[in-house]
C-alpha cells in the first residue's frame, strides 16, 4: 500500500513538473521554407581533390582552392540553361562535390527537371531535397523509473564517462546554457539559414540524455557526462513534427562533423533515402566515425539514415516492431533536459538512439580507435530479451545489456557478474 501512495505521489510531481516543463505547441512558428523548398534541387558539381586538413576553427564554408568562381560560373549557366535560380551553395569537401541549391523557376515536373540535369556532362548528380523530422513525442508521457537504473549507469560511470570522446549530436537547437549542459558543448554551428539560431527542445532533450552533467544536484546524469557535444543545428522546430530537416541542411551538418574530427554521429531523425546523405554517411564510415540512427517505428526497415549499411540502428525498448538487426534502448518516458532550465519526460526512438550514442562514447573512451562494426558487435552481443522486446514476438531485438558492453569493451567484470551472463568468458581488453 505504501508502495503505490508512493507511485501516486511521484506521478503528481512529475505531472506538476511536465506541465511548466513541456514546450507548448502554440508557441511553434509556422514552416514558410515548406512552399518554396517544393520546387527546390541539389546539384552537385565535383570539386578538386583536397590538398589539405582544415584545423579546428573550419566552419565548412569555401575553402580557397581556386576554382570556387569557375564553379559558380558553371551553376549560373546551368540556372539559365534549364530556367533555374541559384539560390545557396556549400561545398562538401569531404566526398568531393560543391551542393548547389537551385530553384526551377518554371511550372514542369521536377522529375524531368532532374533527369535532364543527370545528362549534363558538367553535373556529378542532381536531386531533389528530400523532408526528414525527428523520432519521438512531443508529449510527456507518465513517469517510469529512470532508464539510469536499467542500465545500472552510476555503476557503468566507474568504469567509464565517456572523457575524450566527441559526438555530434545532429539535430534541432541545443540549449548550451542548460545547467545540465553548461561546459558539455564543444561547439554549436547553425546550418539552418532559412531560421535564426535557436535553443530547441529535441535537440537540447538529445543532447542531454548523452552527455548531461553528472553530480551537479540538478535534473539528469548523461550517459556519457565527460563526452563533448557537438551542436550541429540542421533542423529546426514548427507547429509540425518535433523537428524538420532536409538534404541540404543535413548535408552540410554531416560534412561539418567529418571535418572537425568526432568520434560519434548521433542523428534522431528520420526521412527517404538521399544519394547525398549516403555519400557522407559512407565517407563518415570510411574514417572509423559510429553513426547512430533512429528507426522509425511506421516504417519496416527502420527508414532512413537508420536503414543505411552501417548506421547502428535504435528502436525504442516498448516499441512494438523493430527492424531486422535493430539495437532497442530506453525510449518511454525518458527524464531530459528542456530549453530554459526545465526538465520533462520525453519518449520514442529519437532519445533510445541518444542512449546508445552515449553508450558508444563509454565504449570508445576504453577502447579508443574502436571500428563501427566492432562497436556494434560490442552493443549487439550484451542484448537481452526483456518482457517489453517479448510483446514484439519472435525474433526481435533485445534491450541492450550496457553492462555486458561495457565488460567487453573494459575486459574486466563491471556490474554484478551473476546478472550479466555474457561476461563469463571475457575476452581481454583490446590493444588500444
Amino acid at each position: 500500500m505504501n508502495r503505490i501512495f508512493s507511485r501516486v505521489l511521484a506521478l503528481c510531481a512529475a505531472l506538476c513538473v511536465l506541465a511548466c516543463a513541456a514546450p507548448r505547441a502554440d508557441a511553434a512558428a509556422p514552416d514558410p521554407h515548406a512552399a518554396s523548398a517544393a520546387r527546390q534541387v541539389l546539384v552537385m558539381l565535383r570539386m578538386p581533390s583536397p590538398h589539405f586538413r582544415p584545423d579546428g576553427a573550419y566552419g565548412g564554408g569555401y575553402s580557397d582552392d581556386g576554382t570556387r568562381a569557375a564553379r559558380r560560373r558553371v551553376a549560373r549557366e546551368l540556372a539559365a540553361a534549364y530556367g533555374l535560380r541559384v539560390v545557396d551553395d556549400w561545398p562538401m569537401p569531404a566526398i568531393g562535390i560543391d551542393c548547389f541549391v537551385m530553384e526551377d523557376t518554371g511550372s514542369g515536373p521536377v522529375d524531368r527537371l532532374l533527369d535532364t540535369l543527370a545528362h549534363d556532362p558538367r553535373v556529378a548528380w542532381a536531386q531533389a531535397i528530400q523532408d526528414y523530422h525527428a523520432l519521438g513525442s512531443g508529449d510527456p508521457l507518465l513517469p517510469v523509473q529512470p532508464a539510469a537504473q536499467l542500465w545500472q549507469l552510476k555503476t557503468l560511470h566507474r568504469a567509464s564517462t565517456g572523457r575524450g570522446v566527441t559526438v555530434a549530436v545532429i539535430d534541432s537547437g541545443v540549449d548550451a546554457n542548460h545547467p545540465d549542459l553548461a561546459g558539455q558543448i564543444k561547439l554549436r554551428r547553425n546550418f539552418v539559414d532559412a531560421y535564426p539560431d535557436a535553443s530547441e527542445a529535441h535537440g537540447t532533450a538529445v543532447a542531454g540524455i548523452i552527455a548531461a552533467r553528472e553530480g551537479n544536484g540538478l535534473g539528469i546524469a548523461g550517459i556519457a557526462p565527460d563526452a563533448k557535444v557537438m551542436a550541429l543545428r540542421a533542423c529546426w522546430e514548427t507547429a509540425g513534427p518535433p523537428a524538420r530537416c532536409n538534404s541540404f541542411t543535413l548535408g552540410k551538418a554531416i560534412n561539418f562533423a567529418l571535418m572537425n574530427d568526432v568520434g560519434i554521429i548521433n542523428m534522431s531523425l528520420g526521412g527517404p533515402k538521399d544519394k547525398l546523405l549516403q555519400a557522407l554517411l559512407d565517407a563518415a564510415l570510411a574514417r572509423g566515425i559510429t553513426l547512430v540512427g533512429a528507426a522509425d517505428p511506421a516504417l519496416p526497415d527502420g527508414g532512413f539514415p537508420a536503414s543505411h549499411p552501417g548506421v547502428i540502428a535504435v528502436a525504442s525498448d516498448t516499441q512494438r516492431a523493430a527492424p531486422p538487426g535493430a539495437l532497442r534502448a530506453p525510449g518511454t518516458d525518458v527524464p531530459a533536459s528542456l530549453p530554459g532550465a526545465r526538465w520533462g519526460m520525453v519518449s520514442g526512438s529519437s532519445y533510445a538512439a541518444a542512449h546508445v550514442a552515449g553508450l558508444a562514447a563509454l565504449i570508445l573512451e576504453l577502447q579508443p580507435g574502436t571500428a563501427p562494426p566492432r562497436l556494434r558487435a560490442d552493443l549487439a552481443g550484451g542484448a537481452r530479451v526483456f518482457p517489453a522486446a517479448l510483446a514484439s514476438g519472435p525474433g526481435q531485438a533485445g534491450s541492450i545489456d550496457a553492462c555486458a558492453a561495457i565488460a567487453r569493451a573494459a575486459g574486466s567484470c563491471v556490474c554484478l557478474c551473476p546478472s550479466t551472463t555474457t561476461t563469463a568468458s571475457l575476452p581481454s581488453p583490446r590493444p588500444r
